[in-house]
């Protein structure tokens, strides 16, 4: 058996490459958005001109990460969807809204300060975890069976 993961949410702490070493060994294909903050803000204006209204600058790079997020969250067998502390990810809400309306399974990572304004996304998760290592020991149990330690 075989995953396809796509990693969402937070991209100012390393927990994606936290979640892809303790997967190592395993049969696990990972995908992510664009983690360069300024890569994935200017990706629009980048590509397709300049704008002077910054909703619009916004607006277009938006649409463009939203190709390559529905892609992957399409190909994906789970989707993680990583809250962090300091950050609203409101387009993290959407993402595991929209893995969840696609029929995916969903793992849902956050502290415990955001377990109330987070009730809605973590009613449509399989899995509510606070750290990168519950997540990969789910991936590993999900793969092989074998629970951790």
């Amino acid at each position: 058996m075989s995953l396809n993961v796509y990693l969402s949410g937070e991209i100012h702490t390393d927990w994606r490459a936290e979640i892809m070493a303790a997967c190592d060994g395993l049969d696990v294909t990972f995908d992510a958005p664009v983690t360069d903050h300024g890569a994935s803000d200017d990706c629009g204006v980048a590509i397709m001109g300049a704008e002077p209204d910054k909703f619009w600058h916004d607006n277009k790079g938006a649409k463009l990460n939203a190709i390559r997020t529905r892609k992957g969250i399409a190909e994906a067998d789970v989707v993680v969807v990583r809250f962090g502390e300091k950050y609203r990810q409101w387009n993290a809400a959407f993402d595991a809204g929209y893995a969840a309306a696609l029929g995916k399974s969903v793992i849902v990572m956050h502290g415990p300060d955001h377990q109330h304004a987070l009730k809605e996304v973590d009613a449509a998760a399989l899995a509510v975890t606070e750290t990168p290592q519950q997540v990969a020991q789910i991936l590993r149990y999900v793969l092989t069976g074998a629970l951790p330690g």
